[in-house]
């Protein structure tokens, strides 16, 4: 007789670690989610017996966002005045630093509206001293040639519009490219602007924009039509 071997026992697998990690932290999920449910369910259950505290908090937020809307049209307004109060004269202009001068223009720039004006002047500006948009749409780039001695000081030529000429455009993205000057501009440089439709703020020029509150497109001629609008406007 041939004798049966015993069979073999089935060994039960043990869950692996990982099984297990997973398992303990969707227990921990599904407590947690309870827990938070009960929260809400108790907090509504209260604010429901407690209307009144609802309403309270209601109105106290109505008041805070009107007093901050308040606040903030008056700081627009109040913005808006000294920016319309702002005004050089020559001899001011005169006595700045070429670094002062380029901030005045900026600040000329930001009272005509032109909000995000700021002053990139230095080394490798590449013939940029202040960009600005102004309310248009319109992209300015602006080169500052400052003369501490004013009329009398060496007057901008042909090269100094040339440089302007050659990044305003391709490097700097400009849709009015603007050289302006507390001096002279010699009669080259004025052709050679008008042909490159470049544009020239010289001393009397100058002297009009930043004494009075017009803005200083409506002082310049040719100046691009206005772009789509944009939050500036």
């Amino acid at each position: 007789m041939t004798r049966r071997r015993p069979q073999a026992r089935r060994r039960t697998r043990r869950p692996s670690r990982r099984q297990q990690q997973r398992d303990a932290q969707l227990l921990v999920f599904a407590v947690v989610a309870a827990a938070a449910i009960g929260l809400v369910v108790m907090v509504v259950n209260w604010l429901l017996a407690h209307w009144w505290v609802l309403v309270v908090a209601l109105v106290l937020a109505g008041l805070a966002g009107a007093g901050w809307l308040y606040s903030r049209q008056q700081r627009v307004r109040w913005e808006a005045v000294r920016a319309q109060g702002l005004r050089y004269g020559l001899p001011q202009l005169d006595a700045l630093h070429h670094t002062r001068f380029e901030d005045a223009v900026r600040e000329l720039m930001r009272r005509d509206g032109c909000r995000d004006a700021r002053r990139v002047g230095g080394r490798g500006d590449l013939g940029a001293d202040v960009k600005a948009t102004d309310p248009f749409g319109r992209r300015w780039v602006i080169q500052c040639k400052h003369r501490r001695d004013g009329v009398r000081g060496s007057a901008v030529g042909t090269p100094d519009l040339q440089v302007l000429n050659g990044t305003a455009r391709q490097v700097h993205g400009a849709d009015v490219a603007v050289i302006v000057t507390n001096g002279r501009v010699t009669g080259p440089a004025v052709t050679f602007a008008r042909q490159q439709r470049l544009h020239v703020v010289d001393r009397q020029t100058l002297a009009v924009w930043a004494s009075g509150s017009r803005p200083l497109w409506e002082l310049l001629r040719a100046v691009p039509p206005p772009r789509r609008p944009t939050p500036l406007s």
